[in-house]
């Protein structure tokens, strides 16, 4: 019995050799895969003159279908008023940024001189948390006024996004009344919101249910790798022969 304890004993221990490895890779994933996936100003290219892009979607929300959409929709902005608005979607911001600094830093970026700026209309989204800002140039507030820039990204674009994630339908909106503003149209104003009963939903998006799985993973590892050998030790130590026997 007491080479039977031993046996086991050293075969915890060997054990405990092969999981801790493997326990500081999971915990060493779980806290570097997210900031991993941020991301900034520095990672977003130039635009180099006669650049046609007008839809960056970093964050993979917006179908090829109507990224093409948008896409011909403000080329066509582009050639006929000399207005250009762009769209830039992002998966997760750099720590301690925001989408408005984000915003500002990309639109000086691209347009690093008020003369270039000044047709522009850059709005931005983090899909994290989807936060937007919308940063335009001093030659399309006539038309395109703070308020209205305003309620494109907080009402727009936010709306569809509380009723289900619809980044296609919200960014659509977003380019239709854009388009309509800057081509000297009347505003068509943002989306009617119906009063509806909202319950707060309790599902967890899969990335939080990804990470609050490999966590518990951790934590339990963590624990039998502390209470195996424990329990084993005492089990050897009270089947250990009585020296008064």
């Amino acid at each position: 019995m007491k080479q039977l304890l031993k046996q086991v004993f050293n075969s915890q221990k060997h054990l405990i050799r092969l999981i801790l490895p493997l326990v500081t890779v999971i915990l060493a994933a779980s806290l570097f895969a997210a900031p991993a996936l941020a991301t900034g100003v520095y990672q977003i290219p130039s635009l180099t003159a006669g650049n046609d892009t007008w839809v960056l979607d970093r964050g993979e929300v917006i179908s090829r279908l109507n990224e093409g959409k948008i896409s011909s929709a403000f080329e066509d902005l582009a050639k006929q008023t000399d207005k250009q608005v762009r769209i830039v979607t992002v998966r997760r911001l750099d720590y301690g940024e925001t989408p408005e600094s984000f915003a500002k830093e990309l639109f000086e970026k691209w347009f690093p001189t008020k003369e270039a700026q000044a047709n522009q209309t850059l709005l931005v989204i983090d899909t994290v948390t989807n936060g937007t800002a919308i940063i335009t140039g001093d030659g399309v507030k006539p038309l395109l006024t703070d308020s209205i820039a305003e309620s494109v990204a907080t009402e727009t674009v936010s709306v569809p996004l509380r009723n289900g994630d619809k980044y296609n339908q919200a960014f659509l909106d977003a380019s239709d009344r854009l388009v309509a503003v800057l081509s000297g149209k009347p505003d068509p104003g943002p989306p009617q919101v119906t009063d509806t009963v909202q319950v707060e939903g309790t599902f967890k998006k899969a990335e939080e249910t990804d990470q609050g799985n490999a966590t518990a993973w951790v934590v339990g590892l963590l624990i039998a790798a502390t209470v195996i050998p424990m329990a084993t030790y005492y089990i050897y130590q009270i089947n250990q022969p009585s020296s008064d026997g």
